[in-house]
């Protein structure tokens, strides 16, 4: 078997939702919607990824500046090629396209949230999320 790493390959919709779907981040992902899975492909401005031959079998897919941070929306590896380095070899490779003071910034999916310390990130105490359709609260007075 040999792993062919890509930069910015055009990906099809098929070709990501089948990945999604070999891994527990499909589980999280509008799978059901392809128009969105087409936007969420084409609006990242670096994709990273792995394959066997034709097959799509690891992504890293972000948004990113390249000079101050880099914000690692996907990564995925098929569940069949997990532990083999094919998520530090993305990550690496997300790595050498960006300014070497830029930091990587993701979320981490419950399954993989102790592999990321392992490989030399730090965990970050303060991160937030809110949804779009969710109103802003007024701030609470002190």
């Amino acid at each position: 078997m040999t792993i062919i790493f890509h930069t910015d390959t055009i990906i099809s919709v098929d070709q990501f939702i089948t990945l999604l779907r070999q891994t527990t981040l499909g589980e999280r992902r509008p799978l059901s919607d392809p128009a969105r899975i087409e936007k969420m492909l084409r609006q990242a401005n670096l994709t990273v990824s792995a394959w066997d031959g034709e097959r799509l079998i690891g992504i890293a897919r972000c948004l990113t500046d390249f000079d101050y941070c880099c914000y690692i929306s996907d990564l995925a590896v098929s569940e069949t090629y997990q532990r083999q380095g094919i998520g530090k070899a993305l990550i690496a490779l997300v790595q050498k396209q960006l300014h070497p003071e830029a930091k990587i910034i993701l979320l981490a999916a419950p399954q993989a949230y102790d592999y990321y310390g392992k490989i030399g990130f730090e965990r970050h105490p303060s991160a937030w999320t809110i949804f779009a359709k969710t109103s802003l609260a007024a701030p609470k007075d002190k």
